[in-house]
């Protein structure tokens, strides 16, 4: 839901009721996973998708039926089912939508959860008994909880939010479906140099937030980097420290200095990012490795280091290599699919 928030406190600051469709299920050549988000206001206004442009007519209609009656109702489309092919799905995919009219309490607790950077776990009955439908519990990574549904609901939530993943499950003959919202990626850039200037806007297109950190404020300011949500103009280590690097951040060490990229690395690779990684040849490694032993790192936190920095692409400018910076980053995040591993490239 996090990519249409914006959208939906717009609506709802103007008095306007909002309805939010969510792809629950998929086979075959679906478009959009399972947690996918549409929302539609009672105005007709639309944000996200649920198909990539398949089947949202036919949503936009269920959503302001929901909108109208205050049910929800759980959508089918497929190709043995006329109606896919009225909407265009006809690629051989398979999709179910849950559609409901979107509750305060709901919303409240994802805005703040993502203005926390807290994963929160949302289980909604789609399907079973009518009194149960749309009926909802919610669990956030600190504990806070809210909603009501049967203990075993409450086991299912803890597991996928522990997993980091949206899945379903059947409970007493109802069907729930388990939406894991994890914080939004973010991308810590440390050295205002210049592949950085390409880096952070494509992360920025991609949609995370970017945070440059170097005390020279020369190589970093505002008219130097415009896409960047923070310029922090401290040292990395104290900077590193403050913004707290969460499982949803990376982390692109890039000075090519020891003095910013050292302190940079020690912190970085004790924390919790789920990427780290280091512009510099595979020598400037060998020697960046040795001193980080010297300083106290263990072996299994230089592990985790990406180094030398990027896929090999076979790119030399800067927007290459930032393009190579980039797509190892999205790998990292998403390792099950592309298998990358980080002795990706030699330098």
């Amino acid at each position: 839901m996090r990519e249409v928030l914006g959208d939906i406190e717009q609506w709802r600051a103007a008095g306007d009721a909002v309805a939010l469709a969510t792809v629950v299920q998929t086979w075959g050549s679906a478009p959009r996973q399972p947690g996918a988000k549409m929302a539609v206001s009672a105005s007709g206004r639309i944000a996200g998708s649920v198909s990539g442009g398949c089947v949202e007519g036919a949503v936009v209609e269920a959503a302001k039926q929901s909108l109208a009656t205050g049910h929800p109702g759980l959508l089918s489309f497929g190709v043995s089912d006329e109606s896919a092919w009225s909407v265009g799905l006809a690629c051989g995919g398979n999709v179910q939508v849950f559609v409901e009219p979107l509750s305060g309490d709901i919303f409240d607790s994802v805005r703040d959860a993502a203005a926390g950077r807290r994963a929160i776990a949302i289980a909604t009955v789609v399907s079973g008994a009518e009194g149960l439908i749309g009926r909802k519990l919610w669990l956030r990574d600190d504990g806070a909880t809210g909603g009501s549904l049967p203990e075993p609901a409450a086991v299912h939530l803890r597991e996928a939010l522990a997993a980091g993943t949206s899945r379903r499950a059947v409970i007493s003959g109802s069907e729930i479906f388990l939406d894991v919202l994890m914080p939004p990626p973010r991308l810590i850039v440390v050295g205002g140099v210049h592949i950085a200037i390409p880096l952070i806007a494509l992360a920025k297109t991609l949609g995370f937030e970017t945070i440059l950190v170097d005390p020279r404020e020369a190589f970093a300011n505002a008219s130097r980097f415009p896409h960047a949500d923070r310029i922090v103009t401290e040292w990395p280590d104290a900077a590193l420290a403050e913004i707290r690097p969460d499982a949803s951040t990376a982390i692109a060490v890039l000075a090519h200095d020891p003095k910013l990229d050292d302190p940079a690395l020690m912190t970085a690779l004790r924390g919790a990012a789920f990427y780290v990684g280091a512009l510099g040849s595979s020598r400037t490694q060998e020697k960046r490795r040795a001193r980080l032993r010297e300083a106290g790192l263990t072996e299994e936190a230089l592990a985790r280091l990406y180094a030398p920095i990027g896929l090999d692409l076979g790119g030399r400018s800067p927007e290459e290599i930032a393009l190579s910076v980039m797509a190892q980053i999205v790998a990292a995040r998403n390792p099950r699919r592309t298998g990358i591993k980080r002795e990706s490239r030699d330098g």
